[in-house]
């Protein structure tokens, strides 16, 4: 079964999350330098087998576009430009940096370790991913 994979874009780091090939388990990939994100797409697809992508969506609090959905829009349009035939959904992302920051303090690291914002950007991916697995099951 392919995978799906998350990604949590931002002005400066994307955090990366895919799933297991049975679907059931989200895991953190990594964290890369915004600008490289397609070609590092380019480069796991080519190796791996992923039917769908999900894209966080800024949204504020009333559900309004937040200050980066046009960051973001634009590396959606980059994105279907490059990968026209692979489905993607965008999914809300609100509360992931501040439930990765919990976790990463529930899970007992340093304060030095939680300041690393590249662990925060994956793990909100992670966090993304695991929430659509989550809502798919049921």
């Amino acid at each position: 079964m392919p995978r799906i994979l998350a990604i949590d874009y931002g002005l400066k780091r994307t955090g990366i999350a895919v799933t297991d090939e049975m679907q059931i388990i989200a895991s953190g990939l990594t964290t890369i330098p915004s600008e490289t994100a397609i070609t590092f797409l380019k480069d796991y697809f080519a190796k791996e087998k992923v039917e769908r992508v999900l894209i966080g969506e800024p949204k504020q609090m009333d559900y309004t576009p937040s200050e980066s959905a046009k960051l973001i829009e634009a590396f959606v349009e980059k994105f279907k430009n490059n990968f026209p035939d692979l489905p993607f959904e965008r999914v809300d992302e609100r509360f992931t940096s501040k439930m990765a920051f919990q976790t990463m303090i529930d899970s007992g690291l340093k304060k030095k370790q939680r300041q690393n914002k590249a662990l925060i950007d994956e793990i909100s991916a992670t966090i993304m991913l695991q929430d659509y697995l989550s809502r798919k099951n049921f």
